[in-house]
């Protein structure tokens, strides 16, 4: 395998390595700048109302320390789905869709659909040590970062119709920074963008 596959192994963790052992398949790119496209539909689109006309800087601690939990329970429902649509290599009878949204909801699904195309599911399931590490609440629409230490060397791709485990190369980085953003979309978080980047942790 040559060094651009290694690159894209090492981004991507388990699905990028089906991707790269089997076919070549156009994902969302990993590293650029935030989008700053605006969802397919107006359906779609973050609620304002959500948003306290009065909140500040200088809100509290205890309401700052809220929107975090909530923030954090979004990221971790983000990835409980996510594990499941990659155990049976499909986004159906998951709740995958309230936690992810946008750009974080279209890529998981086409990881997801690059695993069926080539027989592959996962097993096990990463290690998670996310922190949110801001939340701004005066925004029109508020926001969460999210900075995670992800661990994906017990998320396993295995063939689906045999359980045959699929080798993957020895040098991927399987422990590395993952960044989030989440937005409150109508009155509840949810995840909008998932970062993998080419970094151990």
């Amino acid at each position: 395998m040559n060094d651009r596959a290694h690159h894209s192994v090492r981004l991507r963790g388990i699905a990028a390595a089906s991707i790269a052992l089997c076919a070549p398949i156009a994902l969302t790119a990993c590293g650029g700048g935030e989008s700053t496209d605006s969802p397919a539909s107006p359906s779609s689109t973050p609620s304002q109302s959500s948003v306290t006309p009065s909140a500040s800087a200088s809100e509290s601690e205890e309401p700052q320390a809220a929107h975090k939990r909530a923030v954090l329970q979004a990221y971790n429902r983000f990835w409980e789905e996510k594990v499941k649509a990659y155990a049976k290599a499909s986004v159906q009878g998951t709740d995958l869709k309230k936690y992810a949204v946008a750009e974080a909801f279209t890529t998981a699904e086409t990881e997801v659909q690059a695993l069926k195309a080539k027989g592959l599911v996962a097993t096990g399931k990463p290690d998670l040590a996310p922190e949110v590490t801001s939340v701004e609440t005066n925004r029109k629409v508020p926001q969460g970062t999210i900075s995670d230490c992800t661990d994906v060397s017990d998320w396993t791709l295995v063939q689906q119709s045999s359980g045959a485990e699929v080798t993957l190369p020895d040098n991927r980085l399987t422990k590395y920074v993952t960044k989030a953003v989440a937005e409150k979309w109508y009155g509840r978080w949810v995840i909008v963008k998932v970062t993998p980047e080419d970094r151990s942790c």
